[in-house]
């Protein structure tokens, strides 16, 4: 699906554009992905793990959501800058289709601006135009105090636990 672009004033008084990212981006996202898991431990994958990530491999994951009717990205930039990338994907079984799972991750230098909010709040009015959505679901990694307040404070509690399979 498509996100039109929406401008929102960050707390520090600069401007961000939220839109859908387009074929134009794939190597933005792509260094923006490898930049972003090298920053922080609480991503799902190491920088290394995208190495093989074609271009063309990324522009077909942006047409696939940007074509899906069940799957929104949103891609956010500062002054030009890629700086964060979140996404809300519907399921469509008879059995769960009121549940959708999101998925955020924001480039350091922008973290505390209000990105996370605003992208959180974006999916949500996306959940709500879908209709039938009762429940929103992430996975994060214990310890990551920062995004966890986040995810509280838009409303997200803990179900349940998956406990590390390595030390």
């Amino acid at each position: 699906m498509i996100f039109g672009e929406k401008q929102i004033t960050l707390k520090d008084g600069r401007h961000a554009v939220l839109r859908s990212p387009c074929e134009d981006d794939a190597e933005l996202m792509l260094d923006f992905i490898k930049k972003a898991s090298g920053e922080t431990d609480f991503l799902m994958k190491f920088p290394e793990e995208y190495d093989n990530f074609t271009l063309e491999q990324e522009k077909g994951f942006i047409n696939s959501a940007y074509n899906s009717p069940d799957q929104i990205m949103i891609a956010c930039f500062v002054d030009g800058s890629f700086a964060g990338n979140c996404e809300i994907s519907f399921r469509n079984g008879m059995k769960d289709r009121h549940r959708a799972s999101v998925a955020i991750a924001i480039l350091e230098g922008f973290w505390g601006l209000g990105i996370g909010t605003a992208m959180f709040e974006e999916m949500f009015a996306a959940a709500g135009q879908r209709g039938g959505v009762r429940q929103i679901e992430l996975d994060f990694i214990e310890g990551n105090k920062r995004a966890r307040a986040l995810y509280e404070k838009m409303g997200f509690r803990i179900t349940g636990v998956k406990p590390m399979p390595y030390g």
